[in-house]
């Protein structure tokens, strides 16, 4: 190795270059680079400056060994790598924006030019380069939810949602992800979830509340400025749902019966639920100013759940109930009806003046009343889908049926709270039947049938 051959770099420069080709790695735009023209960087510099380094470090290597340096440092060349390396913004954890050194592998020298490897990487950074790309938060999803959105969101929800969202949260969804990054977490892991969550025989409900609560929680960190993303809970599908349970209602003649077995409070507390469709948490929070005797109506202004009093579950929640005669003459006989000893006093209430536990009463009084009369699945939603689904047989619509229980939504009136009834059915096939066959085969004439209404509802 002749003295023109050195290379115009130092010593510590030509180990730095070393170092990179015995751990396979080029990299691109390096500062050890510099000395040389940007186009002269190529597998032959390289080569040729690796040999010259050992030059430098033991003269001995310089005439003997220079062929053999060549063909080693080709080998090495070979399998060194392409690397690109950038800056990036990221989100801290107090919402300011911080900068990262990032990098990737473009891939192997011996498979790509310089001119292919800029290629590679401009392709990549072009996006950054626009400014398409929003600054990723460190923040894991633990951390969210445990210093933001349970102390600052979950205030603002109902009790029950927030003791439901807790459960959730504790149980389910920060066991799978408190380790994960907001900005890591997307639609397929999601979908993975919900889909291990079914098949460990979990219902519909419950995996469809999972995606919900994680929609909200995306949806909240992105509103405060932690996430920047598209909310990956909005690609999550779960299967077809299907049926588990079968839905019950009371008919007339078991109302009646457990009308008998029912002792004060819990009868008119039972009548009413029946004849207005009221929740079980709006009954226990009735008050005795809510109800007007002489208009026969009650106003639902509040709710209770688990001894706490409340505003009603939602804004559509808030309603006027007509009242019918047997339910106002049920409350009269009821002590504290009058103006002067009810006011804001529970119509229902403890000996203490508290209100009543739906828990308590749903073990002690309806369960086992229901198991008397043949109805042991009686719990207190069945009063609300009774009185749905008796409504609409006396003549009512949908539409005042929804008013009546509170929906917000006419779909859940009719696919939850409505259930056919057998005889009724059966009256409508038979008059069907008649009508098509006009009745020569029953002896029934046709004058006899009910005129078909045109209403369609």
């Amino acid at each position: 190795m002749t003295e023109s051959m050195k290379p115009k770099i130092t010593e510590h420069d030509a180990k730095e270059l070393a170092h990179a080709i015995a751990s396979k790695t080029s990299v691109l735009f390096s500062g050890w680079a510099k000395p040389l023209p940007e186009e002269e960087v190529t597998v032959a510099a390289l080569i040729q400056l690796g040999a010259m380094f050992y030059g430098i470090v033991n003269d001995s290597f310089r005439n003997e060994t220079t062929k053999e340096l060549n063909r080693q440092f080709l080998s090495k060349i070979l399998e060194s790598l392409w690397e690109l390396q950038w800056w990036t913004d990221f989100l801290n954890a107090d919402g300011t924006i911080g900068r990262k050194r990032e990098s990737m592998i473009l891939g192997k020298v011996s498979d790509l030019t310089r001119r292919q490897a800029l290629k590679l990487a401009d392709e990549h950074l072009r996006p950054l380069n626009l400014g398409k790309l929003t600054p990723l938060s460190t923040m894991t999803l633990g951390e969210f939810v445990e210093r933001y959105f349970i102390p600052n969101a979950l205030p603002t929800l109902k009790l029950s949602t927030q003791k439901r969202y807790r459960q959730t949260l504790k149980t389910h969804l920060l066991p799978a992800f408190r380790d994960s990054r907001i900005c890591d977490i997307n639609t397929l892991q999601l979908q993975q979830f919900v889909l291990q969550k079914l098949q460990a025989g979990l219902g519909w409900a419950c995996c469809d509340h999972f995606r919900n609560l994680m929609s909200k929680i995306f949806a909240t960190a992105k509103k405060w400025g932690y996430f920047m993303g598209d909310n990956p809970a909005f690609g999550v599908e779960l299967p077809e749902k299907t049926v588990m349970r079968e839905k019950h209602a009371l008919m007339p003649e078991q109302i009646s019966q457990l009308l008998g077995i029912f002792r004060e409070p819990m009868r008119t507390m039972f009548l009413v639920g029946i004849m207005t469709g009221l929740r079980v948490g709006e009954i226990i929070g009735l008050r005795w100013q809510d109800i007007d005797f002489a208009s026969k109506q009650l106003r639902v202004e509040q709710n209770s759940y688990r001894g706490l009093i409340g505003s009603p579950k939602t804004k559509g929640s808030k309603r006027t109930v007509p009242l019918p005669d047997s339910v106002i003459t049920s409350l009269m006989r009821l002590p504290g009806h009058s103006t002067e000893q009810g006011g804001e006093q529970l119509v229902f209430h403890t000996s203490t003046g508290k209100p009543y536990s739906d828990t308590n009463l749903l073990h002690r009084e309806l369960k086992p009343a229901g198991r008397q009369v043949g109805a042991p699945w009686l719990n207190w939603h069945t009063l609300r889908r009774t009185h749905c689904t008796l409504f609409q047989q006396a003549g009512g619509s949908l539409r005042d049926a929804q008013a009546q229980l509170g929906h917000s939504k006419m779909s859940t009136t009719l696919e939850i709270y409505t259930i056919p009834i057998d005889a009724r059915r059966r009256e409508v096939v038979k008059n069907l039947d008649v009508l098509v066959t006009n009745g020569d085969e029953f002896g029934v004439k046709k004058q006899d049938l009910p005129m078909p209404t045109t209403q369609i509802q």
